[in-house]
C-alpha cells in the first residue's frame, strides 16, 4: 500500500517534535499536526514559563539577603505586566525555534487539529485526510478540574501565565508538585497563599521526610496549608470567590487555582475508531516500545501515563525512532529518573523513598539537616536536608533526596552516579568541594538509622 507519509505525528510538543525531526532527518517523509502552539505544554504553558516565574519570585528573598550582605537595594515592588510581556516574548521565540527546527529537518507541519480515522489515516480540521505507514500520538495532557458547582470560577495552571495582576489573596487546591510550585511562586511575589490538600501532607508519592521538610519550610515562609481538606462549597461574592473547606474553614479569595492533577488529551481523538486500547481515564495503553494495541499506531509522552516529564517524552521519542525506523528495538528505561520539584525550597530526588526501601530490603539511612552558610551568616533559620538510602547488603545507593537551594542541579549529576551503580563507598572516597552544601553527599559517615 502506498502512503502519503512514512510517519504522521499528532502533537507538536517536545516528544512529538523530536520524533518527527529524527525521522525526517533520516530521509523519511514526515508530517506533524499541532492544533495549538508548537512546543507543547512544557515550552508554552508549563516548565519554561513556570521556571521563569520561579526565578522572578525568588528575587525578593535574594535581595533581602543582599541588604544583609551590605548592598543598598530596593524591593518595594514587582512589575508583573513588564515581566509577563517579556516572558511571553520568550515563549514566542522558543515556539519559533520549535517550528523552524521541524521544518529545517524536512517535517511538513499542519497548524490544525488532526484525529484518527483508521490505523493508517488521520483527518485534519479542514476535512482533508492523510495516510501514513506509522502514526505517533504525542498529544500530551491537560489540567483536570473536579466536577462541582461553580468550579468554573477557578483557573488552572495554563491560565496563570495570562493573569492581569498578581492576586492579593489566593487559594490553591491540590498538594502535588504543580500546586506546591505555584504556592511558592505567588508567595514570593507577595500574595497571601493558602492551600487545600486532601492528604495528610503535600507531595504525595515523594519521600515522607523530604516532603515533610518542604511543607514545614513553605509554612515558615508564609504559605498556609490545610491538610485533610477539600473544597465543598464555592460561591461568587462580588469580585471575590468564597470557598468553604471540608475542615470547616472558609474565606474569600481573589483567585482560586485548581492543581488537582492532569488527564491525557485523548478525548475526541478518534482512538476508538482506530481500535486503540485506552484505560478508563483515556490513557493510551502501550508496550515497552511505545506501541499501542494497533501495530501501526504508537504513543509517547504524557498521553501514555507512564512518567509525565518532558525529558522522558524526549527519551521515548528517541526510542520510538530507533525501534521503528532504524531497526534497533529500544525499550525506554524508566528506572532511576532524577527529578526536581521547583518548590521553595527546591527538592531534588532520585531512586527509592525511605518507605519503598523499607519494604524492599534492609537499608541504611544517612541524613543530615543544617543551616547553609549563606543563610547562617545573616541569621536565617531555614535548613537544607540531605538524605541517602544505602543497601545494607550491597552498599549500593538506592535513593537520594535533597531539599535546599540548587537541589535540582545537584540531583542531575547524582543521577549519573546512580545509573552507573554507585555505592556508598564510591561517594566516601570522593573528595569534598569546600565550602559547599553538596559536600555533605560525600562526608556523611554514620547512618542516622537502619531499616531492617
Amino acid at each position: 500500500m502506498d502512503f502519503d507519509y512514512d510517519l504522521f505525528v499528532i502533537g507538536g510538543g517536545s516528544g512529538g517534535v523530536r520524533a518527527a525531526r529524527l525521522t525526517a532527518a533520516d530521509g523519511h517523509k514526515v508530517a506533524l499536526a499541532e492544533e495549538s502552539r508548537m512546543g507543547g505544554t512544557c515550552v508554552i504553558r508549563g516548565c519554561v514559563p513556570k521556571k521563569l516565574m520561579v526565578f522572578a519570585s525568588e528575587y525578593r528573598e535574594t535581595m533581602g539577603y543582599a541588604r544583609d550582605y551590605g548592598w543598598d537595594v530596593d524591593v518595594s515592588g514587582f512589575d508583573w505586566p513588564a515581566f509577563k510581556d517579556r516572558m511571553h516574548k520568550e515563549l514566542d521565540r522558543l515556539e519559533g525555534i520549535y517550528q523552524q527546527n521541524a521544518e529545517n529537518a524536512g517535517v511538513e507541519v499542519f497548524k490544525q487539529r488532526a484525529v484518527l480515522r483508521d490505523p493508517h489515516t488521520v483527518e485534519l480540521a479542514d476535512g482533508s485526510r492523510k495516510t501514513a505507514k506509522h502514526i505517533l500520538v504525542a498529544t500530551g495532557g491537560h489540567p483536570h478540574v473536579p466536577e462541582m458547582k461553580n468550579a468554573d470560577l477557578g483557573i488552572v495552571s495554563d491560565d496563570v501565565f495570562h493573569l492581569d495582576r498578581i492576586p492579593r489573596k489566593m487559594l490553591i487546591v491540590g498538594g502535588g508538585y504543580i500546586g506546591c510550585e505555584f504556592a511558592g511562586v505567588f508567595n514570593g511575589l507577595g500574595s497571601e497563599v493558602s492551600m487545600f490538600v486532601r492528604g495528610a501532607q503535600i507531595l504525595r508519592g515523594f519521600d515522607e521526610e523530604a516532603r515533610g521538610h518542604v511543607g514545614d519550610c513553605m509554612e515558615r515562609r508564609g504559605v498556609t496549608i490545610h491538610t485533610g481538606c477539600a473544597p465543598i462549597e464555592i460561591e461568587k461574592r462580588g469580585d471575590r470567590i468564597w470557598v468553604k473547606g471540608s475542615n470547616g474553614y472558609s474565606d474569600e479569595f481573589d483567585c482560586l487555582l485548581w492543581a488537582t492533577g492532569r488527564r491525557p488529551n485523548t478525548k475526541g481523538l478518534g482512538l476508538d475508531d482506530a481500535g486503540v486500547e485506552q484505560d478508563r481515564q483515556g490513557v493510551v495503553c502501550v508496550d515497552e516500545f511505545s506501541q499501542s494495541s494497533v501495530p501501526s499506531i504508537y504513543a509517547i509522552g504524557d498521553v501514555t501515563g507512564r512518567v509525565e516529564l518532558t525529558p522522558v517524552a524526549i527519551r521515548e521519542a528517541i526510542g520510538f525512532h530507533k525501534t521503528v525506523f532504524q531497526g534497533d528495538k529500544t525499550p525506554v528505561d524508566h528506572e532511576l529518573i532524577p527529578t526536581a520539584v521547583f518548590t521553595q525550597p527546591e527538592m531534588g530526588t532520585i531512586g527509592l523513598t525511605e518507605e519503598e526501601a523499607e519494604e524492599q530490603e534492609p537499608t541504611l539511612i544517612y541524613a543530615t539537616a543544617f543551616r547553609p552558610m549563606q543563610q547562617a551568616f545573616v541569621g536565617g533559620e531555614e535548613r537544607v536536608l540531605f538524605k541517602m538510602l544505602v543497601s545494607k547488603e550491597t552498599d549500593k545507593v538506592l535513593g537520594v533526596h535533597i531539599v535546599g537551594p540548587g537541589a535540582g542541579e545537584m540531583i542531575q549529576f547524582i543521577g549519573v552516579a546512580l545509573k552507573m551503580g554507585a555505592t556508598k563507598a564510591d561517594f566516601d572516597r570522593t573528595c569534598a568541594v569546600h565550602p559547599t552544601m553538596a559536600e555533605e553527599l560525600v562526608t556523611m559517615k554514620e547512618p542516622a538509622r537502619v531499616l531492617s
